[in-house]
């Protein structure tokens, strides 16, 4: 019996692939509308900031996913399975231009400190926080920054980062915790700001 649209909402990532192995397309439309804008911001800020590239990457990523479902192991975590994936693929694009020490990132436009959503009447300048916060980040190591950004701008677990990046969960702690430490330190006058007002 065909499961009507509504119900795979409520499935998870590894039913939906399953079912999409097995020829079902609606399964796999709805992972698209799971991920889709998810791995766009995803890649715009691994790459440049060019929007253009970064949707041609996520293209190129669903497009291997509808080609080839069987890459993925349904035993295994979609979502680290897919930054897995599309962290290699800009590995290779850095190789590519030759330019991967130069790899910037984007605060992504909604994010905000936990401090300025505590105090709507005191509001600091958003854009102030966020050039800090990006020139701060721009001044870590590759490593410490990935997941850094991972953890706090993609929403992935531990352990998916782990799975994505290929490293253990215990390395993935102490690059957050060295990165977290390393920025917050960093941040500490708009926190002083808020307190201070």
């Amino acid at each position: 019996m065909k499961l009507f649209r509504k119900d795979y909402k409520t499935m998870s990532d590894e039913a939906l692939m399953r079912l999409y192995t097995k020829g079902d397309k609606s399964a796999f439309e709805q992972i698209y509308d799971r991920y889709e804008k998810f791995m766009v911001n995803f890649f715009n800020r691994k790459l440049w900031n060019d929007r253009i590239k970064a949707e041609d990457f996520a293209h190129d990523l669903f497009t291997k996913l509808i080609d080839n479902p069987e890459l993925f192991d349904p035993e295994r975590n979609f979502k680290a399975w897919l930054f897995s994936v599309a962290n290699n693929m800009c590995k290779n694009e850095y190789k590519k231009q030759d330019i991967r020490k130069n790899t910037s990132y984007d605060v992504p436009e909604h994010y905000q400190g936990t401090d300025t959503a505590d105090a709507p009447d005191k509001e600091v300048d958003k854009a102030s926080f966020n050039e800090v916060l990006k020139r701060e980040l721009d001044k870590l190591g590759d490593k410490h920054k990935e997941v850094f950004m991972m953890r706090h701008f993609d929403g992935l677990a531990l352990e998916e980062i782990a799975a994505a990046l290929d490293i253990n969960t215990g390395t993935v702690k102490s690059r957050l915790h060295h990165a977290t430490k390393t920025v917050a330190e960093k941040l500490e006058i708009f926190r002083k700001i808020i307190v201070k007002e």
